[in-house]
């Protein structure tokens, strides 16, 4: 059956209800701040699960963000939220919920792994409920062909073709090996998939990585849960100049302020991961960060004063009368 949802034409299963329609948008349950109209009319909340959709139905799905903000584009989808969670390093699926809804995050990374049979509760189960989009990456991969093979079963294993690729060069500092990223970005890129790299703060290597259809480009601002916050500003800057995709900050966000620099210098988004778990609480520094994120980004389009090496006073002399 295919109807329209918030604009675009989607295909639902026969007999699906408002309430699909409303999962199928990104928005989950459609918690608090979702409303939804059918055809130009309101259907209200505790009708969703029994109104059943018909073809050629147009539904819009609309929710609460904060005044004035505005969509970004990723993998020719749009988003609300310009901050992404990891969700490795939580100390239970309680506090990472916590934090995750603190965040406003609407993107999640996810890594695979061997199952545990003794590891308890699903971390795709609590994604689902919230209504995240999971973004499964290749973390722990030192080679090209060890990274296929894990985004390739990432495919399998979460539905999707979206992969956060990382091809690390050695386990001390886990700085991305630039040869064995591009091959692999190559390799991932012809089979179809929706390729975000994490890479060096090397402009030539975001363009690369850009040339062969990566859909983003994600630049550490410094090593991987140093905490040590943007050590290059002006190799960002440059990649957020010169890049025709968006531009991710990831890694090294230590606090609020490392994500505000990062889009004053022009980055679309922030990925946070230690920087959340690791905090004495975990949602607090959540929620900092989500701030943190939309000031950045709104100093960065009210455009800041020159920065001068001399005094200029604020107030005009002109008009102070004459005492001498």
């Amino acid at each position: 059956m295919r109807i329209e949802l918030n604009g675009e034409a989607r295909e639902l299963a026969a007999g699906a209800t408002l309430a699909d329609a409303v999962r199928e948008s990104g928005a989950g349950e459609g918690g608090r701040g979702v409303a939804v109209a059918l055809d130009g009319e309101v259907v209200p909340r505790a009708e969703w699960g029994t109104t059943r959709l018909a073809e050629g139905q147009s539904v819009e799905v609309l929710a609460a963000i904060q005044g004035g903000a505005e969509t970004w584009e990723l993998g020719g989808r749009e988003w609300s939220s310009r901050l992404i969670a990891g969700t490795g390093g939580f100390r239970s699926l309680e506090q990472m919920e916590q934090a995750l809804t603190a965040a406003g995050t609407e993107i999640v990374t996810v890594a695979l792994r061997r199952v545990d049979p003794a590891a308890k509760g699903s971390v795709l189960d609590l994604i689902d409920r919230l209504g995240l989009f999971a973004l499964p990456n290749t973390a722990g991969c030192f080679t090209a062909r060890d990274a296929v093979r894990t985004a390739r079963l990432a495919r399998e294993a979460f539905g999707t073709e979206w992969i956060k690729l990382e091809v690390i060069g050695d386990d001390r500092t886990l700085y991305p090996d630039a040869v064995e990223l591009v091959d692999a970005a190559e390799i991932l890129v012809g089979e179809g998939f929706t390729v975000l790299p994490y890479t060096n703060d090397d402009p030539i290597l975001a363009r690369r990585l850009e040339q062969v259809g990566c859909a983003a480009v994600m630049p550490l601002g410094s090593p991987i849960g140093s905490g040590a916050g943007i050590r290059n500003p002006y190799n960002i800057a440059i990649i957020a100049e010169q890049a025709q995709v968006p531009v991710v900050l990831d890694a090294g966000i230590g606090t609020a302020s490392d994500a505000a620099l990062a889009m004053e210098l022009g980055c679309d988004a922030v990925l946070a991961a230690s920087s959340i778990f690791g905090a004495a609480d975990p949602p607090a520094m959540a929620r900092a960060l989500r701030g943190a994120v939309e000031a950045g980004h709104a100093a960065r389009r009210a455009g800041r004063i020159p920065r001068r090496t001399h005094a200029e006073a604020s107030t005009s002399d002109e008009g102070i009368p004459d005492l001498s």
